[in-house]
């Protein structure tokens, strides 16, 4: 078994949290200030309702995506191993948890390579985009991507969460350059996605002049993560700090509106606080492509594969119900429903 590393332990903390502790933010998505115009006469057939589109070069069977979360620990390959098959199972996409872990430690690169599981899916490599002001470049990128023969790789940003980290790495001055010669130079789409505080504006003109092909805004409304780094401080100050960002960050309704109107051809992935198929539609019809989640899939996850197959295959049901009484019968169909806002 490979040696706990430091930053390890940090990822089985984090495990531990998200399934043990309320780390909820103090903030909701913004979701449920919009509903669909119900359809009494749709005029469509149930199961004719198409799910499908291509992303990035795969066909996917549902806008669901497996959001980026673990890796590093031998709990961690487990728990993306079984995701892994529930995603090849069921057509979704899938990404990792940030693999600065393996990069640093290359014994622990089997905790992340899944694509013996899932052939076929859509697979995110994931790097934390601030490590790029602390020796990063380029090579580390491409190591990230071949370690799981991914399709595109995730560049996480994580500002809140760094700052309020004892161990936080918060040199973040300059960073869009370095993100524009990554995107310059590898050859598989780079996604731009925070960690649960989404993007204004003015981060999206940036990051789409840097070239991204995608942001995942992961908006305010699930899981905070000063809340997670609140249950591993050590001291009363710490946790102080983390508390005071519980209501902190913008809403993930808000945060797919800031990339429409910022970079309107821009691919957005939404996530951050969605619970449901119906969560998932709305946001497809506010804007984006996918809908991820990462709290409801660890927690079936650390039970088993069929759990985690279940979930994607309930969430489906749930969005193709929802298409159905709002009378869309294909994703470009829903993206062109107008959302009544209360």
């Amino acid at each position: 078994m490979p040696e706990v590393t430091p930053i390890g332990a940090r990822k089985s903390d984090h495990i531990r949290i998200n399934l043990e502790e309320d780390v909820r933010s103090g903030l909701t998505t913004g979701l449920e200030r919009y509903r669909f115009q119900h359809r009494a006469l749709p005029e469509l057939d149930l199961e004719a309702v198409n799910l499908s589109q291509e992303l990035f070069g795969r066909k996917l069977a549902a806008p669901i995506l497996i959001s980026s979360m673990t890796g590093g620990t031998e709990e961690a390959a487990a728990i993306n191993r079984r995701l892994a098959q529930a995603a090849q199972q069921t057509g979704v996409a899938m990404g990792v948890g940030s693999q600065r872990a393996a990069i640093e430690h290359p014994e622990l690169a089997g905790t992340f390579q899944v694509r013996r599981e899932a052939p076929d899916v859509l697979l995110f490599a994931n790097l934390g985009a601030v490590q790029l002001n602390y020796g990063y470049g380029v090579d580390e990128c491409r190591r990230a991507i071949e370690m799981i023969e991914a399709d595109a790789l995730i560049l996480h940003l994580n500002a809140l969460q760094e700052a309020v980290q004892p161990e936080g790495d918060t040199r973040f001055a300059g960073l869009t350059q370095r993100i524009e010669q990554v995107c310059r130079d590898l050859t598989v789409p780079v996604i731009a996605k925070e960690v649960g505080w989404g993007f204004s504006e003015a981060d999206v003109r940036l990051l789409a002049d840097a070239g991204v092909a995608a942001i995942d805004v992961a908006g305010a409304g699930g899981t905070s993560w000063s809340q997670v780094e609140l249950h591993r401080a050590k001291t009363d100050s710490q946790k102080r700090l983390a508390a005071a960002f519980v209501n902190w960050g913008i809403p993930t309704s808000e945060a797919i509106l800031e990339v429409r109107r910022a970079a309107p051809q821009m691919t957005v992935i939404a996530s951050g606080g969605l619970r449901s198929g119906v969560d998932v539609a709305k946001c497809i019809a506010l804007g984006a492509r996918l809908g991820g989640m990462a709290s409801p899939f660890l927690k079936a996850a650390a039970v088993s594969v069929e759990d985690t197959i279940q979930t994607i295959q309930e969430l489906r049901w749930e969005i193709q119900v929802c298409m159905f009484v709002a009378g869309a019968g294909d994703l470009n169909s829903l993206q062109q429903l107008t959302l009544i806002r209360d």
